[in-house]
């Protein structure tokens, strides 16, 4: 039965369904070129191995037939339903000819978007890709202020008429008439139709992952197909697809995890498992707070975690006259990840950050705690605060958001794409807290940066690189206007009654060879205020959520906490670990292991340090049931409005 099934595979493409032979060659050929190019491009020679190499191809073979089973059925139905005659011949000729040129083209631009893409993720298309395209103006303008267009799409109309010149004698046959009776037709039409179903249903996203190496896998895979399997999966159930335990269960780890406050600091009868009465430890603090996360702030960057290229000599001075928090972990990769964390303390749950999900108003937030006291809570953004649903979360979460649109043309020194240049989003920030202070009320201002994200683009003559050169310049200016910002705060009558912090959304790369390479998502925290609070050095592994616990903390805050993160200073040593996400894998990380959570209910202990698999261990149970418990504790809280207010 298989001879006789695979004698019978060419007469499929008998005929005028030649050009679905000839779309099909063209676009594997295509593809596995194009898999080469990404490799070569990723510049890890480890994956010339043949254990690493091999599967790549050979996986990669199977990802793109299920991919080019799409791109089968338009040509299928031209060649199913064109007439025949000499007249119709020309035509059909010319249709190919146009059909198939397009199609190239597609290719041709999918392709170099998978490079620009790749050159910013080290992936394929994702979650990310998805996302983007809602925000088509930021993601253009981005492409169009980094990179010069005029040699990227002269390669791609070069591209599209190679593959067209190559296969046009193959499509000028494919118009020839065969008088195949309507039978013959019909029936190919039917499998060409039918194909894209069995592709649907045949092949699962996980068979690419052969390998705990994140390139491999990633190269393995079909952009094309990548992206589709994102748009279908970008909510993501952490009940249906990861490890769970009872709710009794989960309630009583969650407990166990804060039971060194006291038990008389639960609530009793709350279905909020971390919800707890939070006792300042002195008299309060009625401080002004500046919150600033700062765009793609790795600690790498930084003279004061090693790094000798003095990119940072404010923002290292700072760390020497405040307190350097040197082991926070970012819990993602994502500038609504960190807000996400920094302004709801909870772990990064599967799937889209809550900024970006339905039903994410009248949240217990940081600028909720602040208001409860007083306080009046801001959010200044320096671009458009649509990007990334901001203002419908934090106006919707009781802000009072501030963004571009606040800030009149003549009073911009620089934009792009992004948004205004730091310092212009921080003059816009001191007026506003000056009118706070004048008005004799409290403030607490969260602010986001934008400047050190590609394209790099700042005013000139700020630092000794040129604008838009790359990302040290970046890094000098963000550090400059920081330093700037600080000295024009400090000759105002508000500023020794104010704690900066700074610290990053997430750091500038997730690449690594694994899912979730520890040491890139290792940011900077650093807590200023010279008049209340004196230097120090903190070197407790922590996460961003435990950012806002600390930070009302030192203010001697009293409230109700619903919180995942505890007081890092206080709370801090008793139980050190982090949390870390890259949207579909979630960690858990103590000192020396890793724990990932993984969908299909699978999990991995890892060596943070290598990425090797470590093996199974008590410890490691332990740390299994402490990971479900904050993640599936704060999914379900999510899911269920648990940590919604009233």
């Amino acid at each position: 039965m298989e001879g006789q099934a695979l004698k019978r595979l060419p007469q499929l493409f008998a005929g005028r369904f030649r050009v679905v032979a000839l779309i099909l060659v063209a676009y594997l050929t295509f593809n596995t070129l194009l898999r080469l190019g990404l490799l070569a491009f990723n510049g890890d020679r480890a994956l010339l191995a043949p254990a690493h190499f091999l599967p790549i191809v050979g996986i990669g073979l199977v990802f793109d037939l299920a991919a080019a089973c799409w791109w089968l059925p338009p040509f299928a139905l031209i060649a199913a339903f064109w007439p025949d005659g000499p007249r119709a011949q020309r035509a059909l000729r010319a249709a190919l000819g146009v059909s198939s040129g397009l199609t190239f083209a597609v290719w041709a631009f999918v392709g170099a978007a998978e490079f620009v893409f790749w050159n910013e993720f080290a992936s394929r298309f994702n979650f990310i890709a998805v996302d983007y395209l809602i925000y088509t103006r930021e993601v253009i303008g981005n492409i169009r202020e980094s990179y010069d267009l005029r040699p990227l799409f002269a390669g791609i109309g070069a591209i599209t008429l190679l593959i067209l010149a190559l296969s046009w004698q193959r499509i000028k046959r494919a118009a020839e008439p065969t008088g195949m009776p309507w039978r013959g037709r019909l029936g190919r039409l039917a499998v060409f139709l039918l194909l894209p179903a069995v592709s649907f249903f045949g092949v699962d996203a996980r068979y690419k992952d052969y390998s705990d190496h994140a390139q491999a896998t990633q190269l393995a895979g079909n952009g094309h197909y990548e992206f589709w399997h994102a748009f279908r999966t970008n909510e993501i159930d952490y009940a249906q697809f990861y490890k769970t335990e009872s709710t009794e269960l989960i309630y009583k780890i969650l407990r166990s995890e804060f039971e060194h406050i006291g038990p008389q600091h639960f609530t009793a009868k709350s279905r909020l498992a971390v919800e707890r009465d939070i006792v300042g430890r002195g008299p309060e603090k009625r401080l002004n707070v500046v919150l600033m996360t700062v765009e793609s702030l790795s600690a790498e960057f930084l003279g004061a975690f090693g790094n000798r290229s003095k990119l940072t000599p404010r923002l290292d001075r700072l760390a020497d006259e405040g307190l350097l928090f040197t082991r926070i972990y970012a819990t993602g990769t994502r500038t609504v990840r960190g807000l996400e964390a920094v302004t709801l303390s909870i772990p990064p749950t599967p799937g889209n950050s809550i900024v970006k999900r339905p039903n994410n108003d009248r949240l217990y937030t940081l600028g909720e705690v602040f208001a409860e006291h007083g306080y009046e809570p801001l959010y200044i953004y320096g671009g458009y605060g649509y990007f990334d649903n901001m203002n419908a979360f934090f106006g919707g979460n009781g802000y009072t958001v501030i963004d571009r649109t606040a800030i009149p043309k003549e009073a911009i020194h620089m934009e792009n794409i992004w948004g205004v240049a730091d310092e212009d989003l921080y003059t816009l920030a001191l007026g506003e807290l000056d009118r706070r202070a004048a008005a004799g009320r409290p403030f607490f201002a969260h602010l986001m940066t934008t400047s050190n994200h590609r394209p790099f683009t700042y005013p000139e003559g700020r630092v000794d690189v040129p604008s838009g050169s790359g990302r040290a310049g970046a890094v000098k200016y963000t550090d400059w206007a920081i330093g700037d910002f600080i000295d024009r705060a400090r000759a105002k009558p508000w500023f020794d009654n104010t704690v900066f912090v700074i610290l990053a959304d997430h750091t500038a790369s997730g690449r690594g060879k694994t899912g979730l390479p520890v040491e890139q998502f290792r940011i900077p925290l650093i807590i200023y205020s010279p008049a209340n609070i004196g230097p120090a050095r903190i070197d407790t592994l922590a996460s961003q959520i435990d950012v806002a616990p600390t930070l009302l903390a030192l203010l001697n805050f009293s409230y109700r906490s619903h919180f995942f993160g505890h007081d890092i200073i206080a709370e801090g040593p008793r139980h050190r670990r982090a949390f870390l996400a890259n949207y579909q894998t979630v960690g858990y990380l103590e000192d020396d292991i890793l724990l990932e959570l993984r969908p299909q209910r699978r999990w991995r202990l890892v060596d943070p340090a290598s990425g090797a698999e470590l093996p199974p261990s008590e410890r490691g149970k332990q740390l299994l049931e402490e990971a479900v418990g904050y993640y599936e504790g704060a999914s379900e809280a999510y899911r269920s409005g648990t940590l919604r207010r009233p």
